[in-house]
């Protein structure tokens, strides 16, 4: 990421919306939203995708083929109008007993790489699920299905055009959450955890 030309570029934004970029309140804004740049959009850097950490099911003389469920909070950026959209995950997987586990912890890394970056939720909630089904999928095991749900808050909704407040929400499901029952377990355990 260029710094100082993002500077330069929002020096001659700040004064094409009618504002002094010279003036006290702002002579620094160019240099923050630069290095405020790096961190919102740190998912265009490769060097920070998360290594996510799997271990054996079983290893420790547990095995885990049931329901795991992770939730969280997310933040990102509308590719469409380069406002904050934000609200809530619902990360859930089943593992196969011969496979993998995921380090918990990874589930937020992921999501937040994945984030930080001009987005559309419906391939956040993609990207996501591909990246972590990926990493579980060893030696041509699989985990035995995958979902997430994202309910959002979207700013060139809410405080731009139709200024309404509202979420949109999407999920994607593989494996065994396409069944019915699988599905209604999770969405039941969800909506007990709002």
């Amino acid at each position: 990421m260029n710094n100082v030309k993002i500077e330069k570029l929002w020096k001659q934004i700040l004064k094409e919306i009618g504002e002094n970029p010279d003036r006290e309140g702002l002579k620094e804004t160019p240099k923050r939203i630069a290095n405020m740049y790096e961190e919102i959009f740190r998912g265009y850097n490769k060097e920070q995708l998360p290594n996510v950490t799997v271990f054996n099911n079983g290893a420790d003389g547990l095995v885990y083929d049931q329901m795991i469920i992770d939730t969280g909070d997310f933040y990102s950026q509308c590719e469409h109008h380069l406002v904050p959209f934000f609200g809530q995950y619902y990360f859930a997987y089943i593992p196969s007993p011969n496979g993998k586990v995921l380090g918990i912890s990874k589930i937020a890394r992921v999501v937040n790489y994945f984030s930080a970056k001009l987005q559309i939720q419906e391939r956040l909630v993609t990207d996501v699920v591909e990246y972590l089904w990926k990493k579980l999928s060893v030696g041509g095991i699989e985990p035995i299905g995958m979902a997430i749900i994202m309910k959002g808050e979207h700013l060139c909704k809410t405080m731009r055009g139709v200024k309404k407040k509202g979420q949109m929400i999407t999920s994607i499901m593989k494996g065994e959450f396409r069944k019915n029952d699988v599905k209604n377990e999770f969405l039941s355990l969800v909506g007990n955890l709002k």
